[in-house]
């Protein structure tokens, strides 16, 4: 039913050797230009500022789902035998496209837009204008719809959904090796090899022999390390913090001053996908550089610091003297503290790497009784993570005095 390229074309990947493509569907999708502007979206958003490797993309990290799932629908038995084959193009299209509504900066273009990603991913798979519809639609007419609802987890084989959004999904196995690869941070890896080989499915659901438990217990440790050493690190969120004061700044000056007009499009209510497509990073870089000519003294201070890297301080869980000083410096130096000054609370419980609280966000294992389980039930280690107390922890940005 779907076409075969006309040999297996191979992508050279640090994460996985290669990644396999023989069917035509993927190869063009890959070759539009929706994909195609994943190069120019950073995967882990402010984190480059950090760890001065982190340069890899949202192309590379889609890439690595995709053959994730290709090896997962091929090498899993119990997994192949329970898909149709076009299943199997459906979520191997499905895997490879999650990401394509990521904006610049990934996650945080969110707060500027308020449109998710998974929303974005929809509309340009949806939408008949864009060249990855047509992809889609040239290789079956349904399959841009199929697509879709995987990723809205609305499909009619929740299988399919599971294996790009789960505890226990390709997108998570992807982004942890690759983003500890590209940062340089050790602990984010674990053994997909051996996660493969234990993966089963039972109920329709995937689920893990009692045998790979400990590489679960390793994955699911690897994403506690991962969030709280790189993705939730203070530095990061300290750049994307100078980016949305920033705009906070346009929007409430943009009548009074010269707009800029690479920058138009994000005060509208919703952008068009032409209007998406083409903002990037390299672009709102552009933009910042347009600010610099800005007579307005703090939103011109902003894109200066967002260009050459002069990062906000913090403070971890201040006590209340060291706040009212902190305010009471910048006032004095003639800062306002609309713009100069920002408060963050979170609760540890939210970043927790694994919870248990339904069906959906727990990990089976399999006994050799053939029973599924919890994992908890089997792994210690794991129930002590879902005892963590839950910790509120409040930090506070300023500029710094120098």
């Amino acid at each position: 039913m779907y076409k075969k390229t006309s040999e297996t074309k191979v992508l050279r990947d640090p994460i996985h050797g290669y990644i396999h493509v023989d069917d035509q569907v993927i190869w063009d999708c890959i070759n539009t230009r929706e994909f195609q502007r994943l190069h120019r979206i950073h995967q882990l958003g402010g984190d480059f500022q950090v760890y001065h490797t982190a340069e890899h993309s949202r192309f590379s990290h889609s890439l690595g789902v995709y053959e994730i799932a290709r090896r997962m629908i091929s090498e899993v038995r119990s997994l192949k035998e329970a898909l149709k084959e076009e299943e199997k193009i459906q979520v191997l299209c499905a895997a490879l496209l999650h990401d394509l509504g990521h904006g610049p900066f990934s996650h945080f273009f969110e707060t500027i837009t308020q449109v998710s990603h998974e929303q974005m991913t929809t509309h340009l798979i949806l939408d008949p204008k864009t060249e990855v519809h047509q992809a889609l639609t040239r290789a079956s007419e349904d399959l841009p719809e199929n697509v879709a609802w995987i990723l809205m987890h609305k499909h009619p084989n929740p299988l399919l959904s599971q294996i790009i959004s789960s505890q226990l999904d390709a997108d998570r196995m992807d982004f942890l090796l690759r983003d500890a690869y590209e940062t340089g941070t050790s602990y984010g890896t674990f053994d997909l090899e051996r996660v493969l080989r234990t993966l089963r499915v039972k109920e329709n659901r995937l689920c893990i022999k009692e045998s790979g438990m400990h590489s679960i217990e390793d994955y699911i440790m690897a994403r506690y390390h991962m969030y709280w050493q790189v993705y939730l690190h203070p530095d990061a969120k300290s750049y994307e913090l100078l980016i949305q004061l920033f705009f906070k700044r346009y929007r409430k000056i943009v009548d009074q001053i010269e707009p800029i007009e690479i920058f138009s499009c994000l005060l509208k209510e919703r952008m068009t996908s032409e209007e998406f497509i083409l903002m990037d990073e390299y672009r709102m870089m552009v933009g910042f550089q347009e600010a610099l000519k800005s007579k307005d003294p703090i939103l011109k201070d902003l894109a200066t610091r967002i260009l050459d890297r002069h990062l906000f301080g913090w403070i971890e869980d201040p006590t209340p003297v060291q706040e009212q000083e902190k305010k009471k410096e910048l006032i004095q130096r003639g800062l306002d503290l609309e713009y100069y000054y920002y408060e963050e609370t979170s609760s540890s419980k939210a970043y927790l790497p694994y919870q248990e609280q339904d069906q959906r966000q727990t990990i089976w294992i399999l006994t050799p009784k053939d029973q599924l389980e919890p994992l908890s039930y089997s792994s210690q280690i794991v129930k002590a993570l879902l005892k963590m107390p839950d910790r509120t922890k409040k930090r506070i940005y300023f500029a710094k005095n120098g």
